[in-house]
């Protein structure tokens, strides 16, 4: 693994704007929030490099930024000083995985060289957990794995290359996201792709602890899954587990993205209750990712939507779709399949984009922030 450390950042921003300007969301309707694109986040890489797909983005304790990304999801043009012999003088991949300060700049990256382990075509995912450890999912190898801040292995969760469906106790099947809880350490992965289930593992010592499907039931990988009708019931079990994450309260969202939906569980898979948004979205689906706000009582949900581009905005207490912000477009605050999102202690939240190559920041407005 080589690091990279750095007092300059880079901008992953395709879109053009003069510093200072910002692209508002529609005016609410009561007290919700509202949020801005900041077109200054993050900086300019100093740096020859580009992202590729971005498919992780966190933030952490100190409201650092971490992205990872595939650089397979490039084209040879953007990755033109890379090939052999180079066709341009820009650009190369960024490292894999990058640490961004609050401002923007570049506080280290990585370039992991598989040293013990196998590093993923596609990384799937990263949460940074309470204790500065970095966990990021191997979607295509069926592990999940865990460094140290400095990118060194500690912990790896699942048998490289080997799946064994959604009621194996030790084998992942194309797990997609992570979250870890600060009170019990329990790490709980959105274990989606292949499997149809949220798993439950020691964040130290990566034991089993129990997993469930949709609804808190059983999972069954047998289950017909097929685009419903309006009059039909939700399906029963999970289509894709996508996007994961953990309330202050103890209860813990999950974004199943093939079945336009959110379910929240209790942390032992009890369910509590779930929400349909834009129910009659095909292809990938409407539930991304999840995140929370910044305000005390986190009274607002956040969804991403990576094929209608949006975000919408939900009240947490009863999971009502108050709003939405964004659109489809390439221009600074819009999105093309927004994929991943994590918002920061103030009420900001961040989003990846796998087919753009790109993150943004968006800043809130009133309703949300602490």
């Amino acid at each position: 693994m080589v690091r990279y450390m750095s007092g300059v950042g880079f901008l992953l921003l395709l879109a053009l704007g003069a510093p200072g300007c910002a692209v508002d969301s529609p005016e609410p309707e009561g007290d919700l929030p509202t949020f801005r694109a900041d077109p200054d986040w993050p900086r300019p890489f100093a740096e020859n490099w580009v992202l590729g797909a971005v498919t992780g983005i966190a933030v952490d304790a100190r409201d650092h930024v971490w992205v990872t990304h595939s650089p397979s999801g490039g084209g040879g043009a953007a990755f033109g000083a890379a090939q052999d012999p180079p066709i341009s003088t820009c650009c190369v991949p960024a490292p894999d995985v990058i640490e961004f300060d609050p401002d923007g700049n570049v506080v280290q990256a990585w370039v992991m060289d598989g040293d013990g382990y196998e590093w993923p075509s596609i990384p799937h995912g990263i949460f940074v957990d309470h204790t500065d450890h970095v966990w990021i999912g191997s979607r295509p190898n069926h592990q999940l794995l865990k460094f140290n801040r400095d990118g060194d292995l500690v912990l790896t969760i699942g048998e490289l290359g080997v799946s064994g469906g959604s009621n194996d106790p030790d084998r992942l099947g194309t797990p997609a996201d992570m979250w870890v809880s600060p009170e019990t350490n329990e790490v709980f992965v959105a274990d989606g792709y292949g499997n149809r289930r949220i798993i439950v593992f020691d964040g130290d010592t990566g034991a089993y602890l129990r997993h469930w499907g949709a609804y808190g039931e059983v999972p069954d990988d047998d289950y017909e899954y097929g685009p419903r009708g309006a009059d039909e019931p939700p399906a029963r079990q999970f289509g894709t587990a996508h996007g994961i994450v953990g309330s202050r309260d103890g209860l813990l969202y999950l974004a199943d993205r093939r079945n336009n939906r959110v379910q929240v569980f209790q942390q032992d898979g009890t369910f509590v209750a779930e929400r349909l948004v834009a129910p009659e979205t095909l292809s990938s689906g409407s539930a991304h990712d999840v995140a929370l706000s910044a305000d005390a009582d986190q009274r607002f949900l956040y969804l991403m939507d990576g094929v209608n581009h949006r975000i919408w905005i939900l009240q947490r207490h009863d999971l009502e779709v108050v709003g939405h912000f964004g659109q489809g477009g390439y221009q600074l605050g819009q999105f093309i399949r927004p994929h991943n999102m994590d918002s920061d202690s103030r009420g900001n939240i961040y989003s990846s984009e796998a087919e753009t190559q790109r993150v943004q920041r968006f800043l809130v407005q009133g309703a949300g922030a602490p």
